[in-house]
């Protein structure tokens, strides 16, 4: 009996290195973390409505477009585009019959920035109208675009 030794009991299991259970577990956590950081981070940058990000979008898309495409067009788009966000922000019986100079003090009257749509505005009025050729500012266009990117985040319309 001295040459037998007594059984010895198994090691505790250890905490490192987890099983592949866990692993699964810690990167589902992992992803829904991530998930619901990116869903609040959206929402704080569009707090809006899907038109208005829509809208900003394609306004974005047309200041890339200014660098390689003619001004002519790219204002003419400005132009429509301005026009269809004045109609899902504030209707159309308000807005779909302005032009010319009552349409730029429209948009004076109800961006709250305080933007001077009357005098830098009438590139608006003007460009899409133009010959081919016509020297432009490519400049007060941008500041236009700039400009409407930030009246689409407004969350009413002024009456």
């Amino acid at each position: 009996m001295d040459d037998l030794r007594d059984i010895r009991g198994i090691d505790p299991a250890s905490w490192w290195p987890p099983a592949p259970g866990w692993w699964l577990v810690l990167l589902g956590l992992l992803l829904i973390v991530l998930l619901v950081w990116w869903l609040i981070r959206r929402r704080r940058l569009y707090p809006l409505g899907r038109w208005q990000q829509d809208a900003r979008n394609h306004l974005l898309v047309l200041r890339r477009r200014l660098k390689q495409e003619p001004a002519k067009q790219v204002a003419g788009e400005l132009s429509e585009l301005l026009r269809r966000i004045a109609i899902a922000r504030c209707g159309r019986e308000q807005t779909a019959s302005l032009t010319g100079e009552m349409w730029l003090d429209w948009l004076q009257s109800n961006d709250s920035t305080g933007f001077p749509w009357r005098n830098k505005g009438q590139l608006l009025l003007e460009l899409p109208y133009a010959p081919p050729g016509h020297a432009t500012d490519q400049a007060t266009l941008a500041e236009l675009i700039d400009a409407a990117v930030h009246w689409v985040s407004e969350e009413a319309c002024h009456v």
